[in-house]
């Protein structure tokens, strides 16, 4: 849990609309992000775009994921801009690419291993186009 302003990219101004929804940290965002319906409200009483929501739960969320914040923007940089492309993405290719660009300060193979793990089971935000019956096959065993 950390402070909106960990958030890259947060303006000052969305900063201040969100703490007066008592949205104080990035924990909350993700709470009340979740949902399509809820990020609608919170545009509704906030003026902050529905995309915008999205892309800010969907960056509190990826701080959620252990050990990933130090590297969060270089894996932005990459592509990887949401939990579900994260716990998609093949860990070794993600690894491979980290290396290219960070030499030795890359993480290792099972700390990338680890982050696309988590990406998989902590995966709640709701899609902007997704439907009822599409979440409910998703997260419905057959």
């Amino acid at each position: 849990m950390k402070r909106l302003e960990y958030l890259a990219g947060i303006t000052d101004d969305e900063c201040d609309r969100l703490r007066k929804l008592g949205v104080l940290h990035t924990n909350q965002l993700i709470h009340a992000t979740t949902l399509v319906i809820d990020r609608e409200r919170i545009q509704r009483r906030s003026g902050i775009p529905v995309e915008r929501l999205y892309y800010l739960g969907q960056q509190a969320s990826l701080m959620e994921i252990s050990g990933l914040t130090r590297h969060l923007r270089v894996v932005t940089r990459l592509g990887t801009t949401t939990l579900r492309q994260l716990g998609a993405a093949e860990p070794a290719e993600l690894h491979r690419k980290l290396i290219e660009v960070l030499g030795v300060n890359a993480p290792t193979l099972s700390e990338v291993e680890y982050w696309v793990s988590q990406a998989k089971y902590i995966d709640v935000v709701e899609e902007p186009e997704e439907t009822v019956d599409k979440r409910v096959r998703r997260y419905v065993p057959s």
